[in-house]
């Protein structure tokens, strides 16, 4: 069944797009909700007389979204969860924890515009923001344990002290002979 999309729904496609979908998905969920319609002969000629008309109008849509993806291009995350002792999160990292961590930072991005699988474990991964159909935004998210940032900050500030005290054990001998 060819349906004419008329918002937006990642996995599926972008507003005034024609897609192919199982009947009973048009008829039941796309149709009453208002998110498609059935692409007869009609509707295609309507929308593509729509399209012809509203081209500037997309490419503006399509700017907007570039200037966008160009605010978050160099945003990297890094998110600290509960951690066993393999290595397994005690829950999980998805969409919504990313929508959140990009907000600290001043983002406000739509978590149903992001797509991440489920992150179970500690690691580096890659979540994608699509603004537009034809604009993509890679943002690397570092998972990491809860604990470990501040085991880090430990030994970072010891190391500095031993090194800063054998100096000072050296230049105080020779001074007392």
């Amino acid at each position: 069944m060819e349906i004419i999309l008329k918002e937006d729904i990642i996995g599926l496609g972008y507003k005034n797009d024609i897609v192919n979908v199982k009947s009973g998905y048009g008829r039941n969920y796309l149709i009453p909700q208002g998110k498609g319609v059935i692409a007869s002969p009609s509707a295609k000629k309507i929308l593509a007389e729509n399209l012809k008309q509203q081209a500037h109008k997309l490419a503006a849509q399509k700017a907007a979204a570039e200037e966008r993806g160009k605010a978050l291009e160099g945003v990297a995350l890094c998110i600290a969860a509960k951690v066993s002792a393999t290595g397994q999160l005690y829950g999980s990292v998805n969409a919504a924890i990313v929508a959140d961590e990009l907000k600290k930072l001043g983002h406000d991005i739509d978590r149903k515009i992001i797509t991440l699988h489920d992150i179970k474990k500690v690691g580096d991964y890659t979540a994608l923001v699509h603004f537009h159909k034809e604009v993509v935004v890679e943002i690397p998210v570092k998972v990491v344990a809860e604990n470990a940032p501040e085991e880090e900050a430990k030994a970072v500030e010891e190391a500095p002290v031993a090194v800063e005290e054998a100096p000072v054990v050296e230049e105080e001998a020779p001074a007392a002979e």
